[in-house]
């Protein structure tokens, strides 16, 4: 049995933990704090379609305890990864198969693709190259998030809704590491299909989140009312016709029209993005992995992207505002 880590065992990461050691998969998290402190005394509790089950992967609060991973799953948010890797580096070894479970455009996005992007580093979510360096792209396979989840107490995961995880290689291939891990998670409860085209569905994903969660920031609104309200609609519609673009400038194919990706946030109802809840808890934003990263492949392509330049620049200034005091 393959040995896998989840490291970020919040709600999602939990969820997959919680799920892959009741299917008998073992599997290690690293945790801190009073989430550790819950779960050493209590287990990792899942709460899921109206049953709750208690789990006992293994904890570690120092990553170095566990040595190299056969899967090391990453469910940090794209902020955290780069304060983490001095954590991750113990977990990480020739071997090892980097599971990137993270929102918006990922560090890996250009490995392989054609020149003239090929190998190309994005400063939006790697300025320094960090990432690349220490979460080798070889090693890496994409896993794109679509369960609803969140931890109500420490120790405890409450599973609103969903239950696939879409993987993806870098070149599309089927590898054996990605078919592996595929069936670990089918074997845990979850979907997990194999896609031979996974940067489309990351667009597609990130297609509303890269309009939707910076303008709940900046307007304080609910999901309903960004994308149905005469003043905010015009402009979720613009920037995601942007982005569009930009996409399809890089290969990219979108399976859905803009106004029926709209239509489908509208049905979700008075929903708080996890962006507007961060903001309002005084957390940092992944405003770069979902708005910042667009932008800029929008430079490369040649595409000016206006409205998403002029969103993103209005929420890292009200971010600015209140992380100095003054709002």
């Amino acid at each position: 049995m393959p040995g896998v880590c989840v490291f970020g065992a919040g709600a999602i990461g939990g969820l997959i933990a919680a799920r892959l050691e009741a299917a008998g998969t073992g599997v290690s998290v690293v945790a801190r704090g009073p989430h550790f402190a819950a779960m050493r005394a209590r287990g990792l509790v899942l709460e899921s379609g109206g049953q709750r089950i208690v789990t006992r992967p293994m904890l570690a609060e120092d990553p170095a305890s566990l040595g190299p991973q056969d899967y090391l799953v990453l469910t940090l948010k794209a902020h955290s990864l780069a304060p983490a890797l001095s954590s991750l580096s113990p977990l990480i070894g020739p071997s090892t198969t980097i599971v990137a479970a993270v929102n918006g455009i990922p560090w890996w996005y250009c490995y392989g693709l054609p020149a003239p992007f090929t190998d190309r580093r994005l400063c939006a979510v790697d300025p320094e190259g960090l990432l690349w360096k220490a979460l080798p792209p070889a090693q890496t396979i994409g896993c794109i998030i679509y369960p609803a989840a969140e931890v109500s107490e420490p120790g405890v995961i409450a599973h609103r809704y969903g239950d696939r995880f879409s993987l993806g290689e870098p070149d599309g291939s089927s590898s054996e590491r990605i078919r592996r891990f595929s069936q670990l998670l089918i074997a845990a409860g979850f979907k997990a299909p194999v896609r031979p085209r996974l940067r489309d569905e990351i667009w597609v994903k990130l297609w509303g989140n890269m309009a939707f969660n910076p303008l709940s920031v900046l307007t304080a609104a609910t999901l309903d009312v960004i994308t149905t309200d005469p003043d905010t609609l015009p402009t979720v519609r613009a920037m995601m016709l942007e982005g569009q673009a930009v996409a399809e400038r890089l290969g990219v194919r979108f399976a859905i029209d803009v106004d029926r990706r709209i239509a489908g946030a509208a049905e979700v109802g008075r929903h708080r993005t996890s962006m507007l809840q961060d903001y309002e808890r005084g957390r940092p934003l992944e405003i770069e992995a979902l708005l910042g990263a667009v932008v800029e492949l929008g430079e490369w392509v040649g595409e000016p992207a206006p409205f998403c330049r002029a969103v993103l620049g209005l929420v890292r200034q009200r971010v600015r505002i209140r992380d100095s005091g003054q709002a």
